[in-house]
């Protein structure tokens, strides 16, 4: 019998919850997986840049503790998660729960480069250790090797067309995670962005992925319509407000905690949610002020602290906070029309406060 997990209740005066035990659940047949599924590296190869990228090995190519050790893998945990809830064996979904690992690390390695970002998980991001040339032919080469492994779905007593259409939902799913980054570099020269217009860029570049694994493990685990709609459902909330929640500790998040200084991305001139809220809402010298500042090169100490003046101003945190709740209770209202075991409800539950109140 799987365990129940005790879930807490959405106080926002209460500290942060800690890493739910879901994720620690699968963990080993997830890191099983994604190393059956990576092959290994000869030398100086393709596959040694993209094991250093997941964790596996240092610059000089020997093994290091498990990339799972540094991320929340939530995109596989998800899959494997929505197959045993619907009363399958997640071992049905593994293959599919590590190739959306490796198509979301792909998008990493191209994140890394646009944003220009020098390190991840600690250590120095792969553009950054041996040039964009070679990190866009690793990131090119993970895209394939996900590829590969969603094949692998296929067998047993999965049908061919089941795992078809597992191909199918992965592939679209990581087209509007790329059309996501498409519009997300578009806002980088733009300061007339809607709420609504950010809103629909995260839900393609962070909630596609997110999204699809809820309905891959569903999809491996029954016909059902109405549960595998459910599960997609609850994914798309859950994909809101992991990004908003993220957005908001990028700007307010403690950084004993999160290991970057309090407002961290005002001064790198990212347009997350509190930003472009306040673009579309301040006004007067308020909008000038914005205006004024993110039209620099580079941002002083002042100019951090008037942004966050700005943004207290009109609401930002409040309106961010506010649609991390609204996307969270939205998520877990998508299980209702689905019956759960407790166990599996527990665990949601769990998931779902994490997400939402996080503090790392």
């Amino acid at each position: 019998m799987s365990p129940q997990v005790t879930s807490t209740p959405f106080d926002q005066t209460t500290p942060g919850p800690e890493l739910p035990g879901l994720v620690a659940r699968y963990r080993n047949s997830v890191e099983a997986a994604l190393y059956r599924s990576v092959p290994e590296s000869k030398g100086d190869d393709l596959f040694f840049p993209i094991r250093y990228h997941l964790g596996w090995v240092d610059q000089d190519g020997a093994p290091t503790e498990s990339s799972l050790t540094h991320g929340k893998a939530l995109r596989p945990t998800l899959c494997l998660f929505a197959c045993e809830a619907l009363g399958a064996d997640p071992a049905r979904a593994l293959p599919a729960a590590a190739a959306l690992e490796l198509i979301h690390n792909f998008s990493l390695i191209h994140d890394d480069i646009q944003d220009q970002d020098v390190e991840r998980r600690h250590q120095p991001t792969l553009w950054h250790l041996l040039g964009i040339p070679r990190a866009l032919v690793a990131g090119n080469g993970l895209q394939s090797v996900g590829d590969l492994a969603i094949l692998n779905v296929a067998g047993g007593d999965v049908p061919p067309e089941t795992a078809l259409r597992v191909s199918q939902i992965l592939t679209e799913s990581y087209l509007e995670m790329i059309q996501g980054q498409c519009l997300d570099l578009d806002f980088e020269s733009k300061t007339d962005i809607a709420a609504g217009e950010y809103l629909q860029m995260i839900a393609y570049k962070t909630g596609a992925l997110i999204r699809s694994g809820l309905e891959i493990g569903a999809l491996l685990a029954t016909d059902d319509q109405i549960a595998i709609q459910a599960f997609s459902r609850f994914g798309s909330g859950i994909g809101r407000a992991f990004q908003i929640r993220d957005d908001f500790l990028g700007i307010w998040g403690d950084q004993a905690t999160t290991g970057k200084p309090r407002g961290n991305d005002i001064r790198r001139r990212k347009k997350t949610f509190p930003l472009v809220f306040a673009l579309e809402n301040a006004r007067g010298k308020s909008r000038e002020e914005l205006l004024r500042i993110y039209g620099q090169e580079e941002l002083t100490d002042t100019d951090v602290e008037n942004v966050l003046t700005i943004l207290e101003t009109v609401g930002a945190q409040k309106q961010s906070r506010s649609i991390t709740e609204t996307s969270a209770q939205e998520a877990l209202a998508a299980l209702k029309p689905i019956a759960l075991p407790a166990w599996a409800q527990n665990e949601a539950e769990s998931l779902v406060d994490f997400l939402a109140h996080r503090e790392f």
